[in-house]
């Protein structure tokens, strides 16, 4: 009887190191998946970050330019660069 209760003793144990085995496995794998995601979330990130400060960029310069726009230097630019008008007393010189 005794011999029975070691066998069952000895495949207890056998059987439960098996299963910690299997499931540090398992959790050891899934670190490795969720460590390769987290990677891919920080270069993501990493990059709408960028274009965070790019766009934010890109607007200050439409602010700049709306402002530009509602200015009577602008006007002026616009007339003489596309309807060539000028000053009375203004001389123009054209190259030949």
């Amino acid at each position: 009887m005794n011999r029975g209760k070691k066998r069952r003793s000895r495949s207890g144990k056998l059987c439960i190191s098996c299963m910690v085995l299997v499931l540090t496995l398992i959790l050891s794998v899934q670190i490795v998946r969720l460590y390769h995601k987290d990677q891919a979330y920080q270069e993501q990130q990493a990059a709408l970050e960028e274009q965070l400060t790019a766009e934010e960029e890109r607007a200050a310069q439409l602010e700049e330019q709306e402002a530009y726009v509602g200015t009577d230097e602008y006007v002026e630019d616009i007339a003489r660069s596309r309807l060539g008008m000028v000053y009375e007393d203004e001389i123009i010189f054209k190259e030949e």
